[in-house]
């Protein structure tokens, strides 16, 4: 979430990006449902929030370790 928000990106944007609807991706910032992403679908979220596989991961590992402490 914080990435899109940086970025001035909405919701909706990463959703048509990605291939889900922008509920979907409401789900997955309020913790609702984790994202299950084809290889494709990485690639796109990487690309539109300007960030490597890496910081991506980096990024979704810190929300995990938030919402389970």
């Amino acid at each position: 979430m914080n990435l899109r928000k940086q970025l001035n990106l909405t919701q909706r944007q990463v959703a048509q990006a990605i291939g889900v609807t922008d509920q979907t991706v409401s789900n997955w910032e309020q913790g609702i449902y984790k994202p299950r992403l084809t290889p494709a679908q990485t690639l796109a979220l990487c690309q539109i929030l300007n960030c490597s596989l890496e910081e991506l991961v980096a990024v979704t590992s810190d929300l995990d370790s938030t919402a389970t402490s």
